[in-house]
């Protein structure tokens, strides 16, 4: 139910539904949009090489839309794993010592998003997107504050189609 009640609210241009988890917070369209036009490179918190979860489809995909996206994952970083081509890292400080992060994409769950929030907000990411399902209105304050653009409880690749965005800029 709550897919398709998701997939109604996208096809109509609106990005809260019914089944949201957000509370005060409505992402805004414009900000979406700047987010996924503006970003070029991406650290994607919570990368998983099992092939089944989210985050692995969403990192392969938003590669062949021509984002580069960094992923992070401590386990899989003492492993030296390397995903869809790209080293995986342990955390966001060690992906900002060798790239600019213009996004932050976060796949943890809504009560550790804060965290990597507070820690992309320390790197000086433009952006945090927090995951279909994970919220954390306190963290998102936290980064406007700090002047960064901020998407909660959506996907990018649910989104981006809808909003007629095939990658960066």
């Amino acid at each position: 139910m709550r897919w398709k009640l998701l997939a109604f609210a996208i096809g109509n241009r609106r990005f809260a539904n019914m089944s949201s988890k957000l509370g005060t917070w409505q992402n805004d369209d414009e900000v979406i949009r700047r987010v996924l036009k503006e970003s070029k490179t991406i650290a994607l918190v919570g990368a998983s090489k099992n092939t089944a979860r989210a985050s692995n489809h969403v990192m392969s995909a938003m590669q062949q839309m021509g984002y580069k996206v960094i992923p992070i994952n401590p386990g899989l970083a003492k492993q030296n794993e390397i995903l869809h081509g790209e080293k995986v890292y342990p955390d966001l400080q060690s992906v900002a010592a060798e790239y600019t992060v213009d996004m932050v994409d976060i796949f943890r769950a809504s009560n550790a998003a804060g965290q990597f929030v507070d820690e992309a907000i320390a790197i000086g990411a433009k952006s945090v997107w927090l995951q279909l399902g994970v919220v954390d209105e306190e963290a998102g304050k936290r980064a406007l504050d700090a002047n960064l653009l901020v998407v909660m409880d959506t996907c990018p690749l649910m989104v981006a189609p809808a909003m007629g965005i095939s990658g960066p800029d």
